[in-house]
């Protein structure tokens, strides 16, 4: 199953409750009434449109070849892009003796989408053509501006400025999709609930981005964003079955099964930080507290272990380090710096053991400021080494690093901007 499919299910939800609402998507500046798009077409088109995305093929038999669809469908998906002025062909020089090439591309200029990471003190947003090309990032602070209605005008306010900086109207987007740390709800575009941002519960964000943009807008958690990304062009590209387990401040997972995200009720599938394994505290936690794989190594819980051990052995700078320093000082034979190592590695090989025992998922997608560090991996893969039965869990870093969560928001906004053009079913 391809990314294509992937994105569609997860961007399906949404943009029918958002294109219930009007005959167009887009009020004033309307573009036309929506085309309806059988599903078997707008599977070739996606295909077609993924390939032609990730590079320029210089004749259309090539292109063709790439996709993998017969040639009646990879004809019929171009025919209707180009409809759409979503692909061009150029006709090209004629080979010896035979007829000219075309050269077929992704009409990027067709329109552009917006990607947003909203983090706990950071706001970062990007804008990027519909050939996926990346043209402006702009970053804020979300300092002060955590109340919803002054965080969608800090959100408008970095998308206008790129508009401006690409010399683009504002009329040239098509679509938002913003992750949120926290709760959120597909369907209604809803944040359900977020330790962050002075504690959100029950806020429309989609709605209040699509009144803003006059635009769809689509909303899912950060870390299930970072797991697209990682699908789409990072180290889990063109995998069906893998976790991306972010370990940062805070532990969770976006896991895909089968080709598509598993939510679960109220959308808290993934949230392994809550997980009790060996080392662990075996112990309950309240509401807003952190749970017992999170306390052990989320950021925070391996800073506390630094310090456990090292109480009256160094000064004020040594004691407060960041857990990927502590892992770098244990490389050069810091005694208490391999210990909590060890001891961090030791409990998150026994997480994932048990998590890929139950999903029968072979590969981890390490992400997140600790969650990257190569340190933490070599020695939770030595762990493993004794744990292979049925499968030994295969680990790899995030190619995209902070960046996940931006490329799966911007996955999600194209998905959108193609239903709202009409080439998506």
């Amino acid at each position: 199953m391809g990314v294509d499919h992937f994105v569609s299910n997860i961007y399906l939800a949404s943009a029918d409750s958002h294109m219930k609402k009007s005959k167009t998507h887009d009020g004033k500046r309307g573009r036309g009434k929506l085309r309806p798009v059988d599903a078997k077409l707008a599977k070739a088109v996606q295909v077609t449109l993924e390939v032609l995305r990730e590079r320029v093929f210089k004749s259309v038999r090539e292109a063709r070849k790439s996709s993998g669809l017969s040639a009646a469908e990879f004809d019929q998906a171009v025919e209707r892009l180009a409809r759409e002025k979503l692909v061009a062909t150029t006709e090209g020089r004629a080979t010896r003796g035979g007829s000219p090439h075309k050269s077929i591309r992704v009409c990027g200029e067709r329109g552009y989408v917006a990607a947003v990471d909203i983090g706990g003190t950071n706001l970062r947003v990007v804008i990027a053509d519909m050939a996926g090309t990346i043209v402006g990032k702009w970053s804020g602070s979300t300092v002060g501006a955590s109340s919803p209605a002054k965080l969608v005008r800090l959100i408008h306010n970095g998308v206008s400025k790129l508009l401006r900086q690409a010399g683009l109207r504002a009329k040239a987007l098509l679509a938002i999709a913003a992750g949120v740390p926290g709760v959120t709800d597909l369907t209604s575009g809803m944040v359900l609930l977020t330790s962050y941002l002075g504690g959100w519960r029950d806020v429309p964000l989609g709605r209040m981005l699509e009144k803003r943009f006059g635009v769809p807008a689509v909303i899912d958690n950060d870390v299930r964003l970072g797991a697209v990304g990682e699908r789409w062009k990072g180290s889990a590209r063109g995998v069906d079955d893998f976790v991306f387990l972010a370990i940062g401040t805070g532990v969770a997972a976006g896991i895909c099964m089968n080709g598509e995200l598993l939510r679960g009720p109220g959308s808290a599938a993934g949230e392994v930080g809550y997980l009790i394994v060996p080392g662990t505290s075996e112990n309950g936690v309240g509401a807003g507290n952190p749970g017992a794989l999170e306390a052990a190594i989320g950021g925070e819980g391996i800073k506390t272990q630094w310090q456990h051990h090292t109480q009256r052995l160094y000064g004020e700078a040594l004691h407060n380090l960041h857990a990927t320093d502590v892992f770098e000082r244990a490389t050069s034979g810091d005694e208490s710096a391999k210990s909590v190592l060890e001891r961090s590695a030791r409990i998150l090989a026994h997480a994932i053991y048990n998590i890929s025992v139950v999903l029968n998922c072979p590969l981890f997608i390490l992400g997140g400021g600790v969650g990257m560090s190569a340190i933490l991996r070599d020695a939770t893969e030595s762990v493993l080494q004794d744990y292979s039965q049925p499968v030994r869990p295969q680990l790899r870093l995030s190619s995209l690093g902070p960046d996940a969560q931006l490329f799966g928001a911007l996955r999600l906004a194209l998905d959108a901007a193609e239903k709202r053009i009409g080439v998506s079913a």
